[in-house]
């Protein structure tokens, strides 16, 4: 049974879906057009971009107050405004030497590297960076210096504080008043820290579920999001006009991606969102919107592209649109490095990115200082005009002084700083126990289980059941929510706390077991199961099949269920996902999404009171269409052809029928029988692959041509049996460099691993490498296991031609960027590139001949059998 026709909505719910599709079917689908260009994206119709009006108007004091301001500063300063580098690379000295107009924290970045960094700590370092901002000494202006920080879901960087659903549980909700209140917490959980300044909200309209940053979308409906932007940032920044705007207990907002980061071509994180001007406008601009008529002080530019032109180097986009005809007036602020992938532009210079509109330079490496001083040198040779580093540092001053930085004074002597009863306060944690409350989405109720009686013998299953860190998910702690266990979240309640504290007050007896053994039979049992933490890139998924290789949860869930068990299931997970099998192995089925610390709601909702009665309505409503196939992507409401398993909007409330009446399909994704040989290069790059090389400036080029070069590497085309079959690749010496094969897409090879294959290539090497050489199985950015094949390469330097075959087994467990917070499993089935060469030394060597080939591990060159 598939389509949203099986199922019967209460009058709400059908209005609901009816105006939601009555809205989207003039803008859900847009051509894809060839260039980036403005002129190609409009086609032959002009898409006019809406004029909105700021509740902030411009006072003529504080721009006098900048005049004054710009007139005193050197243009050395007035650089140093621009540059935001990472806090591992800059210290407050190089915040006075440079006149650094902000810092920023990563995810996982704390003060002194410590995971456990205290409330002082992070004060502390605040302090000293503002300190060093404001010295006047030797002439300096001393304007106050911004720290910005990923607070996505709550202040995920700092042990202790509030953690909120994700985004895509709060889109459950259908709650702007909630979003207002979830701001103003997580503001002042950031003003005890000393840091004013917040990378939120997120206000992506996702589009393709395989996005491993879809849970920090809303919604797939663009109106979704248009109605949480503006509240969330009020909560945030406080209400202009008000008496408490960008006051001590507010922060200053980021509304990001700018623009189309939810609609990237496969859902690819960082790619290329092909869809025309007026589906991007009235899509994925559709947050903004509300963002600007907010007040929203800060945009920060999009890592992706529009129809292959980045967003960090995008004029038209970033200026006549954002800027002029939108009438924002803040300032736009890059993401980590992303003016790197700019054409022509490396992560050490990009006077392209400043002249299309970019303000503020998000510089996390150590390159940042020659950033700086590139800038600088393009001002003065006329590269960059002085009128556009005035106005990017006209808006940077504005907002602070819109937010009082210069009178707030030293961070711990603001109101709330240092103030360690606020963070996680119990306040707060209720704001976030009725969050999740609200995002619970039930999909499915059979004779009416939930909700279930206290007085009961409750058993309570799977790896999720009593593990904080994986109902937090991403932006918990550290960057991609791994390596964390539950004394990493001091205050917070797992899901089986929750349950075990509803069960006791009402007299029953709440059991944990992970694998679901028992040794007094239970009345019910609660499986909590779902997707392991992941950001970014690295949650990005071929399909939408949950588990498809490790069947552990079903198989729990059939057990059970042939045990004469009644079965609650509660789904964890970043996105709708393909789980026919599980839901007919559940007699309830519950998605929490990601919940965050306070796992206890979920027990509020599914748990009658103590007196039998509903203890709180189920009311969640799908923020996203639900897949009924793997393969189901994109699936959006609006578009031709819609026929989801479960439609947006979707959920059922207790005492509502179920629909789910006979069992779902279960044949899922059809995975091909992969070959005994996979061939990646054969004289020239085969199928999907293509093959590239990395500078030591992250100048990168695809091979297009015989012969490509950046800063530190060169590869050309040779002969090895015929012309032009192999390909030389020189490094420099001077910094490190890298050649790659490279998929588009993320690849499962799971199949070969288990299968015992090996990694083989031809090579000779023709100059000994001079530094350590790494051969490199890559999966995306901070996702790499490194092999050291320095010595091997030495011994075969003046041998010619030898076959290098590698175990492919080695490859997870071989380097310290793979780090053991990551399986096998999950690392084996992103491969994006499968034979990588870095070095920071000097090396000549050819290559030809790569395949990957089933049974050869055994005999490999590297083995690890």
């Amino acid at each position: 049974m598939s389509g949203s026709s099986a199922f019967c909505f209460s009058g709400f719910r059908r209005e609901l879906l009816t105006l939601a599709v009555a809205g989207l079917v003039a803008c859900a689908s847009g051509s894809a057009q060839s260039s980036g260009d403005r002129s190609a994206a409009s086609s032959s119709d002009t898409v006019s971009w809406p004029t909105l009006e700021s509740p902030i108007p411009r006072d003529p004091e504080l721009e006098a107050r900048i005049d004054d301001l710009l007139a005193q500063m050197t243009l050395e300063e007035k650089i140093g405004q621009m540059i935001q580098p990472e806090i591992k690379t800059a210290t407050p000295s190089d915040v006075r030497e440079y006149h650094l107009g902000s810092v920023l924290n990563g995810g996982g970045t704390t003060p002194g590297n410590n995971k456990h960094a205290s409330v002082q700590d992070w004060v502390d370092l605040a302090d000293a960076y503002y300190r060093a901002s404001v010295d006047k000494s030797d002439g300096r202006t001393g304007v106050p210096i911004m720290w910005g920080t990923d607070a996505v879901h709550g202040l995920g960087n700092v042990v202790g504080a509030t953690l909120f659903p994700h985004n895509i549980g709060l889109g459950a909700t259908r709650n702007s008043k909630l979003l207002k209140k979830i701001g103003e917490v997580t503001a002042r959980e950031i003003a005890v820290t000393g840091l004013d300044w917040d990378f939120s909200p997120t206000v992506a309209v996702a589009r393709d579920d395989r996005w491993g940053r879809a849970y920090e979308s809303w919604s797939e409906n663009p109106e979704v999001v248009k109605g949480y932007a503006g509240p969330m940032i009020e909560g945030l920044q406080g209400a202009p006009g008000a008496e408490d705007f960008l006051s001590e207990h507010h922060v200053i907002a980021t509304a990001k991606h700018y623009i189309g980061d939810g609609g990237t071509d496969r859902g690819v994180d960082r790619g290329d969102t092909l869809s025309d001007e007026k589906a991007l406008r009235d899509i994925h601009g559709a947050g903004y919107f509300s963002a600007i008529e907010s007040g929203v002080q800060v945009v920060m530019a999009s890592y992706s592209s529009w129809q292959g032109q980045r967003m960090h180097g995008h004029e038209y986009l970033l200026t006549d649109v954002l800027k002029q005809q939108m009438g924002f007036d803040g300032f736009v602020v890059g993401d980590w490095n992303g003016h790197g992938y700019v054409q022509g532009c490396s992560s050490a210079s990009c006077p392209k990115a400043v002249n299309a509109g970019l303000d503020m330079f998000m510089a996390p490496g150590p390159e940042w200082k020659e950033l700086y001083r590139n800038t600088l040198k393009q001002v003065r040779d006329g590269t960059i005009s002085r009128a556009r580093i005035d106005d990017a540092v006209r808006r940077i001053l504005r907002v602070k002084l819109r937010a009082g930085l210069f009178e707030k004074g030293v961070p711990s002597e603001r109101e709330l700083a240092g103030d360690t009863a606020v963070l996680g306060s119990a306040e707060h944690r209720a704001v976030a126990r009725q969050a999740v409350r609200e995002s619970l989405v039930m999909l499915k109720n059979q004779n009416q289980l939930l909700p279930l009686n206290r007085n009961q013998r409750v058993l309570v299953a799977g790896d999720g059941a009593d593990s904080i860190a994986k109902q937090s998910g991403g932006w918990s702690v550290t960057w991609q929510g791994t390596g964390n266990v539950n004394s990493d979240f001091p205050g917070a309640t797992s899901v089986f706390a929750g349950v075990d504290a509803a069960v006791t007050a009402g007299g029953g007896e709440a059991v944990l077991r992970v694998d679901g053994e028992y040794e007094q039979k239970p009345d019910v049992a609660i499986v909590v199961f779902g997707e392991s933490p992941y950001a970014e890139v690295q949650g990005d998924r071929s399909n939408l099949a949950y588990s498809p290789k490790d069947t552990s949860d079903l198989e729990l869930l059939k057990r059970l269920q042939s045990e004469g068990i009644p079965v609650v299931s509660l789904f964890i997970t970043g996105r709708p996902l393909w789980v026919n099998r599980e839901l007919n192995a559940s007699d309830a089925f519950v998605v929490t999404w990601l919940p965050g610390s306070e796992g206890g709601g979920i027990a509020d909702v599914i748990f009658r009171d103590n007196d039998g009665d509903v203890h709180y309505p189920m009311t969640g409503e799908l923020p996203f269409s639900w897949p009924g196939r793997p393969d189901q992507t994109p699936l959006n409401v609006g578009e031709e052809d819609y026929d989801p398993l479960f439609p947006f909007g979707y959920g059922v409330a207790y005492g509502e029928e179920d629909p789910l009446a006979e069992s779902l399909p279960e044949t899922g994704l059809q995975v091909a029988e992969t070959e005994d040989k996979l061939e990646l290069f054969k004289r020239r790059p085969l199928g999907i692959w293509g093959l590239e090389i990395i500078g030591a400036q992250n100048d990168r080029k695809t091979m297009t041509s015989n012969t490509v070069a950046v800063s530190t590497v060169q590869i050309k085309a040779v002969d090895r049996n015929e012309q032009w079959d192999a390909r030389q690749v020189t490094w420099n010496g001077e910094g490190a460099g890298q050649v790659a094969l490279f998929a588009p897409k993320r690849q499962d090879w799971t199949d070969y691993l288990a299968d015992d294959a090996a990694l083989i290539v031809d090579l000779k090497v023709d100059r000994a490498p001079t530094d350590t050489a790494w051969l490199r199985f890559g999966c995306g950015s901070y996702c790499a296991s490194d092999i050291d094949l320095t010595q091997q390469l030495r011994e075969a330097e003046g041998q010619g031609w030898q076959t290098l075959s590698v175990d492919l087994s080695c490859f997870p467990t071989a380097g310290a960027n793979f780090g053991v917070s990551q399986p096998i499993g999950e690392f084996i089935t992103q491969v994006l590139q499968p034979f990588s060469v870095l070095t920071e030394g000097e090396l000549t060597l050819v290559f030809t001949e790569v395949s990957l080939e089933k049974h050869r591990a055994a005999d490999a060159t590297l083995s690890c059998h």
